[in-house]
């Protein structure tokens, strides 16, 4: 996947480093953002039943 991935990126070696760059920073930012907050509604930490 990573391999196909890097394929079908356009420029050279660096050009590729810094699009993947800005793919992962654009991610991460909507994981933080949108979907874990979204995915909070349906967890309950208080629910847990590790512990003593």
């Amino acid at each position: 996947m990573y391999a196909a991935l890097w394929r079908i990126l356009p420029g050279p070696a660096w050009v590729r480093v810094v699009i993947l760059l800005i793919l992962v920073a654009a991610i991460v930012y909507g994981l933080f953002w949108y979907v874990f907050p979204w995915a909070s509604q349906f967890i309950n930490p208080q629910e847990s039943t590790v512990g003593g």
